[in-house]
């Protein structure tokens, strides 16, 4: 699908109070966190969301005395973006000497409350990725926050997800807007990660020569799983114990990081 985009008019947000300054293209875009709360009920009822983002708009003019909401776009539980600053305009949330290299995208998911990205959330920031580089040319980089500025910023779920590639949900290709992901080719070998996230979808099971491989790589290790190339609910369960059991985020999907745990 195409990205999803709430404009300033339709979110109602208030002039800016002074001039944007211009920028040509940056190295790519940071992901950030709203560090705060936000409230559970944000996944059912999207007029939570229209409401933080004017609330953070009216906090960075009205308390941090800045000119204009600091974001370059918003990205919502709901696969929804909002336009803030927009493409090449320079932001205001990267830190001081940092704005300039790359674009800012909020996820409306807190420190406490929503503290861990939907399926909603991760689409909506690669849809706002994609546009600020079809529309402002960003480059390939994507980057958490914290990456040369200390905070903890985007919080641990979504720094996670970035070391990982920011892959889009279930399997779908980065950079691809929407619509039916096509797996790479396994390369047959175990210890090399295959090229896709495998992870358990109930609507339609992932089967293929790579989840056999992950299986056999779990039975190794002495986990209880059939070596039959789909990934059922007994995969899904092992592999989350054993994210769990390496300190990784365990939510059951295998990455990169996962697969080289489990080789």
């Amino acid at each position: 699908m195409a990205i999803d985009l709430i404009t300033r008019r339709d979110w109602n947000a208030r002039r800016p109070a002074g001039a944007y300054t211009p920028i040509n293209s940056t190295r790519g875009v940071k992901v950030h966190y709203t560090g705060g709360v936000v409230p559970a009920s944000i996944v059912q009822d999207h007029a939570v969301c229209v409401r933080l983002v004017q609330g953070f708009q009216k906090h960075h003019m009205d308390g941090n005395g800045w000119m204009d909401f600091a974001y370059s776009l918003a990205a919502c539980p709901h696969r929804k973006v909002f336009e803030g600053r927009g493409p090449h305009k320079l932001t205001a949330a990267n830190g001081a000497g940092l704005n300039s290299q790359h674009y800012s995208v909020l996820a409306l998911v807190g420190s406490s409350g929503f503290t861990r990205p939907n399926n909603g959330v991760l689409h909506g920031i690669r849809d706002a990725i994609d546009y600020l580089r079809q529309h402002g040319r960003a480059g390939n980089e994507i980057r958490g926050h914290r990456d040369g500025f200390s905070t903890t910023c985007p919080g641990q779920p979504l720094y996670d997800w970035i070391k990982d590639g920011a892959p889009r949900p279930g399997g779908e290709p980065a950079g691809n807007g929407g619509g039916q992901s096509k797996p790479t080719k396994p390369s047959g070998k175990p210890g090399a990660w295959p090229g896709r996230y495998l992870a358990y979808k109930p609507d339609a099971l992932m089967r293929g020569q790579d989840i056999a491989d992950w299986q056999r790589m779990l039975k190794r290790k002495g986990y209880t799983v059939d070596v039959d190339g789909v990934f059922g609910k007994m995969t899904r369960a092992a592999t989350i114990v054993l994210q769990r059991a390496a300190g990784e985020v365990p939510d059951g999907i295998v990455g990169p990081n996962t697969w080289r745990i489990g080789s």
